[in-house]
């Protein structure tokens, strides 16, 4: 398990599922695009969906600063297929069932029981420029994320 994983470190590579069961790799985007990388506990629950929401709502705002937004849960492509569809969402949600890319980027659960929360922006080489945590101000990894990416 990576722990304190910062700003300035290079992003761990990774290659899950997205809902339609096609592998999606970090590595198909480095050098090609910026990316918000967003970790949520569970599709169809209240933060969540709240959050997914706000993603969609400003993914214009991220595809115009040249970034890409992917979600990442432990929840099952099934799922993920049905949450995307009932949401509208634009964007790619990856199935980290068994919790292993999550704890590479070091997302630890909130007092052990729910998952973590935590967006993080990877540049075009793959270093990692902003990590932000919030269990209960979903809003707030939007407005920490696209205020980055217009940096890059």
């Amino acid at each position: 398990m990576k722990k304190n994983i910062k700003p300035g470190d290079k992003a761990p590579l990774f290659t899950l599922p997205d809902a339609e069961g096609n592998n999606v790799s970090l590595s198909d985007f480095i050098g090609k695009k910026n990316l918000v990388v967003y970790f949520y506990p569970k599709d169809e629950t209240y933060g969540c969906t709240k959050e997914a929401c706000s993603f969609r709502d400003s993914y214009d705002d991220f595809k115009d600063a040249g970034a890409e937004v992917i979600g990442i849960s432990s929840d099952d492509e099934a799922s993920h297929r049905s949450f995307a569809s009932n949401h509208r969402l634009p964007f790619v949600l990856l199935s980290d069932k068994e919790g292993k890319v999550a704890a590479e980027y070091g997302v630890k659960p909130l007092l052990g029981i729910l998952k973590g929360r935590v967006t993080f922006v990877i540049d075009k080489e793959g270093i990692i420029r902003k990590n932000y945590s919030s269990h209960t101000d979903m809003n707030s990894h939007i407005d920490e994320a696209i205020s980055m990416i217009r940096t890059l």
